[in-house]
């Protein structure tokens, strides 16, 4: 699960310090406020990409992180797709790389001789 969500938070990061650029232009917020707000949440998102499958909490922060790039649309309207877009990368990195940790789990439980394959698919020997 750890390197699903890594990855995407950190394509988000690099997402959010574009919209930040777009934001500028396109906003009547200070730049100030503008990028204070975006800098948080891309340093956020790095964060987050150490902390991932390690700290208990770190996935609930990017199901935050999610919401708050989702409401980042209030201020550049694209961010609405975008953060829609990054919610459902999401869910499919938590959701799969649990999945993936849980076979893997199995499979050294089960096969903890390491001479076993995938599931289904029988060992080659070794001659």
């Amino acid at each position: 699960m750890r390197q699903l969500c890594a990855t995407t938070l950190a394509m988000e990061a690099i997402v959010i310090g574009l919209a930040a650029l777009v934001a500028s232009r396109m906003s009547d917020l200070p730049a100030g406020t503008l990028w204070t707000v975006s800098g948080a949440a891309m340093v956020l998102a790095l964060v987050l990409c150490g902390l991932v499958g390690r700290v208990r909490g770190a996935v609930s922060l990017g199901w935050a992180l999610q919401a708050g790039l989702v409401l980042s649309g209030l201020v550049v309207p694209m961010m609405f797709v975008l953060g829609a877009c990054f919610t459902a990368l999401w869910w499919a990195s938590v959701h799969f790389g649990r999945r993936v940790d849980e076979l893997k789990a199995a499979r050294a439980a089960g096969g903890a001789g390491g001479a076993g394959g995938s599931p289904g698919i029988p060992a080659q020997d070794a001659g």
